[in-house]
């Protein structure tokens, strides 16, 4: 990929990508699509068609941005890696979606601690087919450039990482994954529904903001939206007296039940709920 320009992107140079690199690609998708055919939700599945990502390998950045520029007003730009928190905040509000470009090794098949590109593209960029989801990204890259200022960032990113890359949708069909980080790891598609462990909570915006998470294995506790709308509506209060609110509460760990949550569908570390847990630890 070409050299990193002055507003931290680069080109994706999609002809200079490897025989290799597609069978990568080819490799993921495929076994992607078959766990998550009834596991994803409706929007997800529904934008990966419309868009056109499929098997046959690394999509062209400039064809999807095309199809996605028409539905939603989503572009995706190339970025080389993780970029500054504001320039990432400044790109969602301005409805731009920074993807890298490089992808997995084979022996990194099963777990990447960076995004590549077919997290990105296959895990995130089909949800921008939606226009309410579409309008919730901007809406937080509006609401992470005031919370750099505000000093608040990791209780926003903490919203990011509970809804953009782990977040679970209650269906009419029943629990679906929307959760990015979900949606691009095989074995998480199928924990994150199935697995005993994990609690299973229904979202809350002042629990989730006090959540810490882990990045190096599957979650202790996934939140549970209603439907997308429930989701946009969490991003249109001011922030700053929320912010103020929970920055004198105590850390909620990861693995944490308080008495007052609210488990999905009778679930409390996948089993049926109970009395309320009175021991929580934060």
């Amino acid at each position: 990929m070409s050299g990193r320009l002055a507003d931290h992107t680069i080109e994706q140079n999609w002809q200079a990508y490897a025989e290799d690199e597609h069978a990568v690609w080819r490799l993921l998708f495929e076994r992607q699509q078959k766990l998550l055919k009834r596991r994803a939700c409706r929007e997800y599945l529904d934008g990966l068609q419309q868009l056109g990502v499929a098997a046959h390998g690394i999509p062209d950045f400039r064809r999807l941005s095309d199809i996605l520029d028409r539905a939603t007003g989503w572009r995706i730009v190339p970025v080389p890696g993780l970029v500054p928190d504001e320039v990432f905040f400044a790109f969602l509000a301005a409805r731009r979606f920074p993807s890298t470009c490089f992808i997995r090794r084979r022996d990194q098949l099963d777990y990447l601690q960076e995004p590549d590109v077919f997290h990105d593209i296959a895990g995130h960029v089909p949800m921008l087919m939606s226009p309410v989801f579409a309008d919730y990204m901007q809406a937080y890259g509006e609401g992470g450039l005031k919370a750099v200022h505000l000093g608040h960032l990791n209780h926003l990113a903490r919203l990011y990482w509970y809804t953009v890359e782990f977040g679970l949708i209650a269906t009419d069909e029943g629990l679906r994954i929307y959760g990015s980080g979900i949606l691009s790891s095989a074995g998480e598609s199928v924990y994150c529904l199935k697995d005993s462990h994990p609690h299973r909570l229904r979202f809350d915006l002042r629990r989730v903001m006090r959540t810490q998470y882990h990045i190096d294995r599957y979650q202790e506790t996934y939140f549970v939206i209603d439907d997308f709308a429930q989701l946009f509506a969490a991003t249109r209060p001011d922030f700053a007296p929320i912010y103020r609110e929970i920055s004198v509460l105590p850390e909620i760990s990861a693995e944490a039940i308080l008495p007052e949550d609210r488990a999905y569908a009778g679930f409390v570390s996948g089993k049926k709920e109970g009395p309320r847990v009175s021991t929580a630890r934060v």
